[in-house]
């Protein structure tokens, strides 16, 4: 675990993180970089420890997940650091090791935000310091493309709950795995004939926030297609937006890949939702989750 000005923070593991497959979910991942990254601004310079009063979106997450990750004891570590600083951007490289097995790696995009005002700003000068004096280079994720949801795609509608939302009001950013992760399991179910006992993984799940997502008791709708079919995965993309008004709160792609080759069967069922012919390279790799 390399890096002298890297930032260690000891994440203890709850009963609760754990899916059916008796494994930490892999949505559970962003509440523990949720709270290093919050741990993290608060121990370093007052300008960084501000930026959670003054307000601080996250723009983006990538999700690597390398090792599957059961229940202990144990505190999990992780590791994060600053690897890139913008005029009103921040990115944040994390690695979480479970003892000396790296379990995932990630990255986090974030931006100041004015809350009084409801605006972004640039970062201070004091703040690009802060950032800049711990700055690391970071190992290049794999490179995942961004392909949009195309119709036809398969619709789930997404109830927002009260205890989702953060202290700012919206929907807490780490939420939204969850809501990508409904839907996908209400496609595994209607495509895969999923059971719990089956072991299907998450290998990677990036997504990207558009706008703030309030409260409210009027379903949402998370919009899911098959962009991709490997020997035994599949590629799924996701918004999740408003179905009155079209407006998109965020977007996602997952890749899931299975312990066994897809069956004829399957494949059929997950091309209902592919937009476009299917056949694209599986990208390989064990994950954490369902």
């Amino acid at each position: 675990m390399p890096g002298v000005t890297r930032h260690r923070y000891s994440c203890p593991m709850r009963w609760g993180d754990l899916d059916a497959q008796g494994h930490v979910n892999n949505a559970a991942f962003l509440d523990y970089l949720q709270e290093a990254r919050v741990d993290w601004l608060l121990a370093g310079p007052a300008e960084m420890a501000r930026l959670l009063d003054e307000g601080v979106l996250v723009v983006s997450h990538q999700l690597e997940y390398l090792a599957p990750v059961g229940f202990g004891e144990r505190p999990l570590t992780v590791e994060l650091w600053p690897e890139g600083v913008g005029a009103s951007r921040f990115a944040i490289a994390y690695e979480v090791w479970d003892g000396d097995v790296l379990a995932a790696r990630a990255r986090t995009a974030a931006t100041p935000y004015d809350l009084a005002g409801g605006r972004l700003r640039r970062l201070t000068e004091v703040e690009r310091a802060a950032f800049t004096a711990a700055l690391e280079p970071a190992e290049p994720l794999r490179e995942l493309p961004r392909v949009p949801v195309a119709e036809p795609a398969h619709r789930y509608r997404l109830a927002v709950r009260w205890s989702d939302l953060d202290s700012y009001g919206h929907v807490n950013n780490v939420k939204f795995y969850d809501y990508v992760q409904e839907a996908r399991i209400a496609v595994m179910h209607a495509c895969l004939s999923w059971q719990p006992e089956e072991i299907w993984v998450v290998a990677r799940q990036d997504l990207e926030y558009r706008r703030p997502m309030a409260f409210r008791t009027t379903p949402y709708e998370v919009r899911t297609s098959v962009t991709a079919l490997g020997r035994r995965s599949f590629t799924l993309a996701v918004d999740i937006r408003d179905p009155d008004s079209g407006d998109v709160f965020a977007t996602a792609r997952t890749v899931v890949v299975g312990e066994a080759p897809l069956t004829a069967e399957q494949r059929r069922r997950l091309s209902r939702w592919t937009p476009a012919p299917a056949g694209q390279p599986e990208i390989p790799g064990v994950g954490s989750g369902k």
